[in-house]
């Protein structure tokens, strides 16, 4: 886990006994990737209000078959895919600066979707929508070809022991997938308080041939991913955090 664990990142996902499944083919590891590692946690009641409430609106079921994104939200619009949205304060946050963007939320653990669903009442968002199933069978099966037109994943689980590198999700079949779900110029960003993990992250992005890295290596901070808690604190006390925005290249 990472000291501290950001609240909005991947590893705050809890599993649920039917989430996990299909991987995309040749993900190394044995047991298959997925998006989120198990967490324990206690739904409060406003999460769970909020659930009830919103949940019928904002949370979609999952199928394995290509989703109608103009269905879901009521429009056309820019999709951008998040994937682990730990308690959803960064995701309302870039939702409310972006309100021309519509942001496909994936997350498993309850108390974060309530907790994003929660935010979505207050602030009035009307362009989220969660899907509570691992992002990778819902990119496999739900998300077409060139679909796509941004892809988040901050603060995934950096796996830090050694043996267990092989477990984050970073991987380049992965990768490859998330390249053909996006559009011609559409960009991957990636955000990781663990310095091994974002040099991992950025030799893996490097090597997928439909991708172009925005920066000379690692990019500046854009200026719609907010700053968590604890990301602040990470910095007062000299901690490192690292962004990289890659897009995809224009079709041969």
């Amino acid at each position: 886990m990472q000291n501290p664990p950001p609240p909005s990142s991947c590893q705050d996902f809890a599993a649920s006994p039917s989430s996990g499944g299909g991987t995309p083919a040749g993900v190394a590891h044995p047991k298959g990737i997925r998006s989120y590692v198990r967490r324990a946690g206690r739904t409060t009641s406003g999460q769970s209000r909020a659930l009830e409430e919103l949940g019928p609106r904002f949370v979609l079921d999952y199928a394995p078959r290509p989703l109608d994104a103009a269905a879901a939200f009521g429009r056309s619009a820019p999709l951008i895919l998040e994937i682990g949205f730990g308690m959803g304060e960064a995701t309302a946050h870039i939702a409310q600066l972006r309100p021309q963007d519509d942001f496909l939320c994936c997350e498993v653990h309850e108390p974060g979707v309530g907790a994003l669903l929660k935010r979505i009442g207050e602030l009035g968002l009307t362009n989220i929508r969660i899907l509570q199933h691992d992002a990778v069978e819902v990119l496999e099966h739900m998300l077409a070809p060139a679909s796509l037109d941004g892809v988040h994943i901050f603060f995934p689980d950096p796996w830090h022991k050694k043996r267990h590198n092989k477990r984050r999700l970073i991987q380049p079949p992965l990768v490859a997938r998330l390249a053909d779900r996006l559009k011609p110029g559409g960009y991957l960003h990636c955000a990781t308080d663990w310095q091994p993990y974002a040099e991992q992250m950025l030799e893996v992005l490097g090597g997928e041939p439909r991708l172009v890295n925005t920066a000379d290596g690692y990019a500046p901070r854009p200026g719609y991913r907010p700053l968590t808690k604890f990301e602040n604190r990470g910095l007062r006390l000299g901690h490192g955090v690292w962004d990289l925005v890659f897009t995809r290249r224009p079709l041969d």
